[in-house]
């Protein structure tokens, strides 16, 4: 594998930028703490930085749960926000994209959860990093199409809604959070 060039080092920038976004919309257990911390000290992206340091602080299992808990004011789950798809296809339809990807979530969370889909789009950005230093454009190319197929058919759907529900929540890191997924899906 070559030295990463400058295209490889904004693969990886984004892919723990990504990899942020997923991990501040899950539910912050056991040791969530420590992982967003750890990948913070990853990442350039100053709102996503100042969401995990305020996130340090704010987050709680109860905060997350009474958000998006049952009878929560707000859905991290892509179906909610899909007026005209029905679960079966859609989550037949991401667990292709996953296996195809060999994408195995590191969260209890099911498949169409903001936090799942964020993170799949870090881990295509991973691969693609890798495939672009391993010398392999063609799966490179391949890599960055399904992310932005995914991101357009999937992600996009739900993070204006979603940014616009956790704007009036109360909690500001998941708040900041939504606004950069917003950014990162073409929105805002």
């Amino acid at each position: 594998m070559s030295d990463l060039g400058a295209r490889e080092r904004s693969l990886l920038q984004e892919a723990a930028g990504w990899r942020l976004i997923g991990l501040l919309f899950e539910c912050p257990v056991g040791g969530w703490r420590e992982k967003v911390a750890a990948v913070t000290s990853e990442i350039a992206d100053a709102e996503l930085g100042a969401a995990a340091e305020t996130a340090q602080a704010e987050a709680t299992e109860g905060l997350y749960h009474s958000l998006f808990g049952p009878g929560g004011p707000v859905s991290a789950r892509e179906v909610s926000y899909r007026e005209s798809v029905e679960l079966g296809h859609l989550m037949s339809e991401l667990a292709c994209y996953y296996g195809a990807f060999a994408y195995q979530p590191g969260t209890q969370e099911v498949d169409d959860h903001v936090a799942v889909e964020a993170g799949f789009v870090g881990y295509l950005r991973l691969k693609e990093a890798y495939a672009l230093a391993s010398g392999d454009a063609e799966r490179a190319a391949v890599t960055a199409e399904a992310a932005r197929r995914f991101i357009d058919d999937h992600l996009a759907a739900m993070a204006e809604p979603l940014a616009a529900a956790l704007g009036a929540s109360g909690s500001r890191y998941l708040a900041t959070a939504a606004a950069a997924l917003l950014r990162r899906t073409g929105g805002g």
